[in-house]
């Protein structure tokens, strides 16, 4: 999941939440700090569910436990519920922003709607991400569309038996090595990307470095489907295949150009601006 993905913005205040099972969950803790104001939201959580059971109401139990990234860029187990449990907590705290925050967030499950019947708005919305953040447009298109090329891929591996999340990432690492000689840890690490704060590697990446990682991901997703690759073992050969093709292009670019395409370049410096809705 891009990491742009993970916050989500209500007049200001920054809400943490995770895809699982096919919906978003919603840090509680977050929620309660927008809706009360409190200086303590998690000591106000913690009271409003003891208060909650003394009247035989059990608040936890529209939640579940979720690992989300703390202040301190640690990934930690976090209360957590999706929008119909939220909305019954909600009930719950005394706030002139309940009313404002309940429709926003169902206008939130009504866009995703909109996105999965018409992919285009989903796409819309990222650009516009993208744009506020102060990216060029014409990085933007190719970003855009290493995205969409990206999505195919991975059904591609779905739909061949690549279930596990770490799968998907040893095949991505996989056809990043062979298509710029070096492995996405280290790649980061030239661009000098926090790990830490969970950093998107291709929102850093430079035009040539977005159109190879396109090459090499179009090329091992036609070979995959062309040797009908089964499996996490097969389909990581076709990765390495679709890889070597995009490398092929690289090295007879620097070979013509004289210059190295990995860059330290990067988009660093770009500061989100204040009120943009992830």
């Amino acid at each position: 999941m891009e990491e742009k993905d993970k916050i989500i913005v209500f007049e200001d205040k920054r809400i943490r939440r995770a895809w699982f099972n096919e919906q978003w969950f919603y840090s509680v803790v977050d929620v309660v700090g927008v809706l009360t104001e409190s200086k303590d939201a998690k000591d106000y959580w913690y009271r409003l569910k003891k208060r909650e059971l003394e009247e035989e109401i059990e608040l936890s139990t529209n939640c579940r436990q979720l690992k989300l990234k703390a202040p301190d860029g640690k990934m930690r187990l976090t209360d957590c519920s999706n929008t119909k449990g939220l909305f019954r907590i909600i009930q719950s705290i005394p706030s002139k922003r309940a009313e404002p925050f309940k429709m926003w967030l169902a206008q939130l499950g009504q866009d995703r709607i909109d996105e999965i019947e018409n992919p285009e708005i989903g796409s819309d919305r990222i650009k516009e991400y993208y744009e506020l953040k102060g990216y060029p447009k014409d990085w933007i298109d190719k970003r855009l569309r290493g995205i969409a090329i990206r999505q195919e891929l991975t059904d591609e591996w779905k739909n061949r038996g690549i279930k596990e999340q770490k799968d998907f990432a040893i095949l991505t690492n996989e056809i990043s090595k062979a298509t710029f000689g070096i492995n996405i840890r280290k790649h980061k690490e030239i661009k000098k990307i926090d790990k830490l704060k969970k950093q998107n590697l291709r929102d850093h990446m430079t035009d040539w470095e977005l159109i190879l990682s396109m090459i090499g991901e179009k090329a091992t997703t036609d070979i995959t489907n062309t040797n009908d690759s089964q499996g996490f073992k097969e389909c990581k050969k076709s990765a390495k295949e679709g890889g070597n093709i995009a490398s092929n292009t690289r090295k007879e670019l620097e070979k013509k150009t004289g210059k190295k395409i990995i860059s330290k370049e990067n988009y660093l410096n770009i500061e989100e601006k204040k009120g943009v809705k992830k």
